[in-house]
């Protein structure tokens, strides 16, 4: 007896579904927050009173944790406006809460912001609160009135904004927070991640008082409050517990002033420096937002740091002869609170765990080169002590180097000729570079750093692996090449391979951002999955990601000096035109390049998007869990010799969902 076939679902208008209001944050919660616990979302709202007192409006952050589960952040800031808003008719505080995208940080330009310098960026913080709670009670003291509002049922319930008596001249905002336990791995806030949150607001907020209280079921409430009048230093010595630095901590802040021809008013950094035997943790924010995954301004301050300790080591004759000084050297031991201020952060993510901007590399590093420098030259035997560790370190490295080195030389491979090796033999900073056409090749040369990133250029397409008997494979010059340079044989999956020969760290596939460049990672990507699994399963291959378009943004007067951006695509191109018209440019103002290739662009264009380590955007590949043997389907059918008809099925079946610039 025949088997009963499934009725195949229609596809057809109706199966459109479109997500409206906080719909899609429900739907995906982990797309805009963290879903082991509700830290993110009450850091949301701590987030919006930290942004009050650090423009100067608020003096007090109160946090109580219930004991029914909820939170409640207090602040006596401004009060969160609870009038229509001119467009859209809406109380301000139900848009706040309800709507996606919608917030008073988007225009950072002088007078048409509520903030100067904010870490709110998307307009989607207390919205994903709100969407991602049982209950919120909003309470408003502005103009002299008390305001309240509700929203249940994860923002789908809306009450009445209502007026509940006198306040006279006292302002503020008051929220409670009833985290959904549905959307959450643990349903409630863990406690020393949000101590140290509150703790690190406390650092940065000069003469603001932090309190949290915590209430018991039985007796009073256990309080903590959070007072530095040493600052970011007085931070730092906690940080380092019993741990001497050996030198005293250098801590200082500087800001741009109007007249500054590059960087807005007021962006800067504050920080305490120093240096110690044994490992210190170190701390950075933007804005006030924590970034534990650091990001380009910990790049700005390591690159400050190292100019002005190199200059301070070559003034007083230090360096050993032979003895080559590397920023992993100077900045290996030395621990660091950094508080960055940036007008239009950019940070990876909505939960802003790392800072993308490009422009804080410069600004970070400038700001603190001069300061630094001058304070070593003025605290002499500080700074021999910092640079006697550094020389130390320095020693170290280039000791485990010539013993790596001796390795390498008795082997029998002779390493490809085109390959341009990196000097460093650490396999956690090495990193080769895969790049299609000699032409790149020549650039990705200049624009790397010589110390751990070698750049093998590939002519041509790499033929494709995937029916190749592995005893045949390296009769292909190019899969030879690449083997060699590796220092892996090629293995199957089962295999128990050595992988102690490995070279680098990461295999960087770097191609065009076109169908060619698509084709040639395809390639790739096949020759590694098929000959070199281990290399995929242990984390070691990457795709860079280089853009496609160059955008060249004009001035605007004095605050903002010209930039220039780069898209990943049309989807990325048309979400930065709109950001720009927002900020009041015209569309005729801005100029638009597309780069034909990797060759198109300079080094330094290059070393920007594509190599740079605190700029650039690369992806990891990895197969995902419980997927390999779909994933061997799907190779199998693109790539296998006898597969012709199964392709061009797919292909008329799949073709209308795939994105391609040809």
């Amino acid at each position: 007896m025949a088997g009963t076939q499934a009725t195949p679902k229609q596809y057809d208008e109706s199966s459109f579904r479109v997500l409206k209001g906080l719909e899609p944050v429900r739907e995906r919660p982990g797309m805009y927050t963290r879903t082991d616990s509700p830290a993110h979302i009450i850091q949301e709202v701590i987030d919006n009173a930290a942004d009050e007192a650090l423009g100067g409006f608020a003096k007090k952050i109160h946090v109580t944790l219930h004991v029914d589960g909820s939170v409640t952040v207090a602040d006596d800031g401004r009060g969160i406006p609870v009038g229509l808003h001119p467009e859209e008719g809406v109380p301000v505080v139900v848009l706040a809460y309800t709507r996606l995208h919608a917030g008073g940080k988007f225009d950072k330009r002088e007078g048409n912001s509520a903030y100067a310098f904010s870490g709110g960026l998307h307009g989607v913080g207390v919205s994903v609160t709100n969407a991602l709670s049982t209950r919120i009670e909003v309470e408003v003291r502005r103009e002299g009135k008390i305001h309240r509002i509700d929203f249940s049922d994860g923002g789908e319930t809306i009450g009445p904004v209502r007026v509940e008596g006198d306040c006279g001249r006292q302002t503020g905002t008051r929220v409670r927070v009833w985290p959904d336990g549905k959307y959450f791995e643990s349903p409630r806030v863990p406690m020393n991640e949000l101590e140290r949150l509150l703790r690190s607001k406390a650092v940065l907020l000069s003469g603001v008082a932090v309190r949290l209280d915590i209430e018991q079921a039985n007796g009073p409430a256990l309080t903590k409050t959070w007072s530095y009048p040493d600052g970011l230093a007085g931070y730092l010595k906690e940080l380092a517990g019993d741990v001497e630095p050996v030198a005293p901590i250098f801590t200082a802040e500087k800001y741009a002033a109007k007249d500054d021809p590059t960087f807005a008013a007021g962006e800067g950094a504050a920080w305490a420096l120093a240096w110690f035997e044994s490992p210190v943790p170190s701390e950075s924010y933007v804005n006030l937002i924590p970034t534990v995954n650091g990001g380009t301004h910990e790049s700005g301050l390591r690159a400050g740091v190292f100019e002005a300790m190199k200059s301070f080591i070559d003034h007083h004759t230090l360096l050993p002869r032979g003895v080559k000084l590397q920023q992993e050297d100077v900045c290996g031991r030395m621990s660091f609170v950094l508080s960055a201020r940036l007008l239009d952060p950019q940070f990876q993510g909505q939960v802003k765990e790392k800072l993308n901007s490009r422009e804080a590399v410069k600004l970070v590093s400038s700001q603190l080169r001069d300061p630094f420098e001058i304070w070593l030259n003025n605290h002499v035997e500080a700074g021999r002590a910092i640079a006697e560790l550094s020389i130390k370190q320095a020693l170290a490295r280039q000791k485990s180097a010539q013993k790596v080195e001796k390795k390498k030389t008795s082997g029998v491979a002779v390493l490809p000729g085109k390959l341009s090796d990196c000097e460093s033999e650490d396999l956690a900073d090495n990193e080769l570079f895969l790049v299609e056409g000699d032409s790149a090749g020549g650039s990705a040369k200049m624009a790397r750093n010589k110390e751990t990133q070698a750049i093998l250029p590939l002519r041509g397409k790499v033929q494709n692996a995937w029916e190749i008997d592995p005893d045949r494979l390296f009769a292909n010059a190019e899969i030879h090449d690449i083997a060699v340079a590796l220092g892996v044989d090629a293995h199957k999956a089962d295999s128990d391979v050595d992988l102690s020969g490995l070279r680098y760290g990461k295999v960087v596939i770097m191609s065009d951002a076109d169908v060619d460049g698509a084709h040639i990672q395809t390639l790739l990507l096949t020759l590694f999955f098929r000959h070199f699994p281990k290399l995929i399963e242990r984390g070691h291959v990457y795709v860079a990601q280089p853009p496609l378009y160059r955008v060249d943004v004009p001035a605007q007067g004095k605050k903002r000096p010209p930039r220039r951006l780069y898209a990943l695509d049309e989807g990325e191109l048309a979400a930065m035109r709109e950001r720009l018209e927002k900020e009041g440019f015209k569309p005729d103002a801005i100029e638009i390049g597309r780069f034909k290739g990797l060759g198109e662009m300079n080094p330094d264009q290059l070393r920007e998007t594509t190599m740079d380590p605190a700029t650039r955007r690369v992806l990891p590949v990895k197969v995902r869990s419980g997927a390999l043997q779909d994933t061997l389907k799907m190779f199998t059918l693109l790539m296998g010799k006898g597969e012709a008809s199964g392709r061009r099925a797919w292909m008329e079946e799949k073709g209308d969902s795939v994105e391609a610039d040809v």
